[in-house]
């Protein structure tokens, strides 16, 4: 018997199967700004590579990217890139390699993983299937029992995307039926309720002001920051340092992956004393890190810019008699560009580029942008009990990405009571990168000794 499908539900079931790549997915598959994620996870038991397959199959290959081919079609006119839903086969997504750990110790160890994740750099995923990757090491390091590595294209989504997988494919190890939690990021209310403290009129007054003066300074820092950008793009440059690396040679280098875990306990510490939040923390801990990491080895003092995703940030490279002034002036900064609608700006006018001059131009915009600058920095918060990867309790997750034009980039993530440093560096330019982690962490020992001087004293 011959079933006949009418040609209005072929096409309905063809559109929801195909979907076009977003404007932001098809710039990170552009040869200038190839893109790709890795996270590295530390497990605390021994890895059961079915275990692992089988909870794949109920969560991530459910997920769309993550099981949808990227296709190139032509049209009369142009090239279109559109995602195709396709069956997944997971075996050929999980790769476990024949690792002869006997010999191995925890150090040898260590430096076999980030031997091993710096070999995934220089390999391209397969475009003929999802573009996603987990690699499962039957590898004892310092830190962790054994190792999984999850590598995808950018395309497939951001850090944000990252830790909403990580929350929808992972369990609390305390009850294996609940999702994990996200910390609650609290406002102040201190503003409210010093406000409320007045009288009606007083307030509806106070408000009034406080309402117009914020639009008129959200307008100026936009326009300063847009220009800023606009600069950036064309022709202003970070001053020249040690660590700032030239891709224009070369735009596929191998890269370096290293990470080092912080009590994150410390850094509250420290945010609760100076009234700051964790990224204010972080951050002035990375420009005394980095001043230290460029005075102890090169004798460097500059100021240069760093991205934090499209904002442009500002870092002042030197030494300072009062360790607590690197906290100071990064919140300074920080509290500035949070009144800035500079993200959102660059966002819409990077999408009006592509609709305008095309993704290859755009491409070739942003990595000139970012070029003229030195570093990449992002901040991600995870989840504040111990969660299970399908069972295996997590010690660690190290997210990273790289493809861009930049030597470093940093990436901080917290889980329970711990902060993770990633390092994604080109070793060319810097080689000790084991070095810089030292500088970073002791630079937050430096300033929580200062903090806690500062709360004796008062």
């Amino acid at each position: 018997m011959e079933i006949k499908i009418p040609e209005t539900t072929m096409r309905k079931d063809e559109e929801e199967d195909e979907q076009p790549l977003s404007p932001a997915a098809r710039v990170f598959h552009a040869p200038e700004f190839n893109c790709y994620v890795i996270s590295v996870i530390g497990v605390k038991k021994k890895i059961e590579p079915d275990v692992i397959m089988e909870g794949l199959k109920q969560t991530l290959i459910r997920h769309p990217r993550f099981s949808s081919k990227m296709v190139s079609r032509r049209n009369k006119n142009s090239q279109t890139q559109i995602w195709v839903r396709t069956n997944v086969v997971v075996s050929d997504h999980v790769i476990v390699p024949d690792i002869q750990t006997q010999n191995i110790e925890n150090a040898n160890a260590d430096k076999f993983l980030e031997s091993y994740v710096s070999d995934l750099t220089l390999i391209p995923l397969d475009t003929s299937k999802p573009l996603w990757e987990l690699h499962l090491l039957d590898l004892k390091t310092s830190d962790a029992e054994n190792v999984a590595v999850l590598k995808f294209h950018h395309s497939l989504g951001d850090g944000m995307s990252l830790m909403a997988l990580v929350l929808a494919c992972m369990r609390k190890t305390s009850n294996p039926d609940e999702l994990p939690t996200l910390p609650n990021q609290n406002r102040s209310s201190s503003r409210s309720s010093r406000l409320k403290a007045g009288s009606r009129g007083d307030f509806r007054f106070l408000w009034l002001i406080m309402v117009l003066w914020s639009a008129i300074m959200l307008v100026l820092n936009t326009m300063c920051d847009a220009l800023e950008f606009i600069a950036t793009a064309m022709f202003l440059k970070d001053t020249e340092t040690p660590i700032k690396g030239d891709f224009r040679l070369s735009k596929h280098k191998q890269m370096s992956l290293v990470h080092r875990t912080v009590s994150l306990d410390d850094i509250k510490l420290i945010k609760n004393t100076m009234n700051m939040t964790v990224n204010d923390v972080v951050l002035g801990v990375t420009q005394a890190g980095l001043s230290q990491y460029l005075e102890t080895r090169y004798g460097s003092k500059c100021r240069w810019g760093n991205w934090i995703g499209y904002i442009v940030f500002p870092f002042s490279i030197g030494l300072r008699k009062d360790p607590l002034e690197h906290l100071r002036s990064a919140k300074r900064i920080i509290d500035r560009k949070k009144n800035s609608l500079e993200a959102a700006l660059t966002f819409i006018v990077g999408k009006l580029m592509i609709k305008s001059f095309g993704v290859k131009m755009t491409a070739n915009i942003i990595n000139r942008a970012l070029s003229n600058t030195t570093m990449s920095f992002s901040n991600l918060i995870g989840p504040i009990e111990e969660i299970s990867f399908f069972g295996h309790p997590i010690a660690y997750m190290a997210p990273s990405v790289y493809g861009h034009p930049h030597a470093l980039t940093m990436h901080f993530q917290s889980y329970m009571n711990k902060m993770t440093i990633s390092l994604t560096v080109d070793p060319t330019v810097i080689s000790d990168t084991h070095r810089l982690l030292d500088d970073w962490e002791e630079s937050l020992k430096n300033i929580k000794a200062a903090v806690q001087e500062r709360g004796s004293i008062h």
